[in-house]
């Protein structure tokens, strides 16, 4: 993958984990993100912020791929593959033990904010990211 791929999927994996849907245009390396309107569907004046972003996409949608942000599901697997990744410690169960009780999402987060792997995970978590787009590109 050459420096010009390699940053757009970079670019790309940062959108998604902000929650946003992403259009790549191969052709001219054109990038747009949107926030997922799912979490704002009856926002007008959101829609009206995103218009002219939203007009390109439809107008030339055939030369767009969409890279939507992750489901939940997808989230909390990236979560439980860096669990695995910790050294067997304290850490590890009590990381183990916030995504096997309720509110794991929350739960992970105050953890790994709270422990000296925050940016280990905040890594491990980009790298996921860019698999995940980089096998998308090649489809």
């Amino acid at each position: 993958m050459d420096n010009i791929q390699s940053n757009i999927v970079k670019n790309i994996a940062q959108e998604l984990d902000c929650g946003s849907d992403c259009y790549y245009n191969p052709s001219t390396d054109e990038l747009i993100a949107i926030p997922n309107f799912s979490q704002f569907p009856d926002d007008d004046e959101f829609k009206e912020a995103f218009r002219d972003s939203l007009v390109i996409i439809e107008k030339h949608r055939s030369d767009f791929m969409k890279f939507e942000a992750l489901d939940s599901f997808e989230s909390f697997k990236i979560m439980e593959r860096f669990v695995r990744e910790v050294p067997n410690d304290p850490l590890k169960k009590k990381l183990e033990n916030a995504l096997n009780h309720k509110k794991p999402f929350q739960n992970f987060k105050y953890i790994i904010d709270h422990s000296e792997v925050r940016q280990s995970w905040f890594d491990f978590k980009q790298r996921e990211l860019e698999k995940i787009v980089a096998m998308q590109l090649v489809k």
